[in-house]
């Protein structure tokens, strides 16, 4: 992507868990997500922690070259028993606020600040986080992905709560694209969202889809 779209997209995507969020009560925000075990108030703090490392990533400049690019970034992380103990630890977390819209507060503090401070970065500089070097516009193509699945997971239990945006649905998208290897032609009746899900392991591959994909879809799910 271009490095002012990279920009834009992560603003578009904080921008729409912004408005799912912004007027839920507290009993709202505690209802289910895709998440196993994550109610919204717990995915929303998850997707917290992500703005906040954008903001701490953005101040720390590093040396290229990068070791990772905005797709190859997501092979580092294996799951397992190490994302057990971050989902318990998140649940935990949320719970310690007095009410669960006081997640929803520091969100709403936290993340147009991280969208601010991509668009003064330099999208070909070179940031560190999480052990790895990217290109800045690499960088917010991880947190846009990344917000934009979460997004849809926020919205399992709302079913008037607006989808993600398309700049920042473009990003993801194109993300799960690399993943697959470009290979993978989209079925039909799937649109973007759709796509998204099934290529995160959200909604499980039915029979005639799996026959129709063929041997591509064995590379489901590209994301967890």
């Amino acid at each position: 992507m271009g490095s002012r779209a990279s920009h834009i997209a992560l603003a578009n995507a904080y921008d729409g868990i912004s408005t799912v969020v912004a007027d839920l009560n507290d009993s709202d925000l505690q209802r289910p997500t895709r998440c196993r075990g994550w109610l919204v108030a717990d995915l929303l703090f998850h997707v917290l922690c992500d703005a906040q490392r954008a903001l701490v990533a953005l101040a720390s400049p590093a040396g290229g070259p990068a070791t990772v690019d905005s797709v190859s970034y997501w092979h580092s992380f294996p799951g397992g028993d190490g994302s057990a103990r971050h989902a318990w630890w998140a649940r935990r977390s949320a719970a310690a606020f007095d009410r669960p819209s006081g997640v929803v507060r520091l969100w709403a503090d936290t993340a147009p600040a991280a969208a601010r401070a991509a668009g003064k970065a330099d999208p070909a500089g070179f940031v560190t986080t999480q052990g790895h070097v990217l290109r800045v516009a690499d960088l917010l193509d991880t947190f846009t992905t990344e917000a934009v699945v979460h997004h849809l997971d926020l919205v399992l239990d709302l079913p008037d709560a607006p989808a993600p945006g398309p700049a920042a649905t473009r990003v993801a998208v194109a993300t799960v694209d690399a993943l697959l290897g470009g290979a993978v032609t989209r079925l039909d009746g799937w649109n973007d969202h759709d796509y998204l899900l099934r290529a995160t392991g959200r909604l499980p591959l039915g029979e005639p889809e799996r026959r129709t994909l063929g041997e591509y879809a064995a590379r489901f799910p590209v994301l967890g």
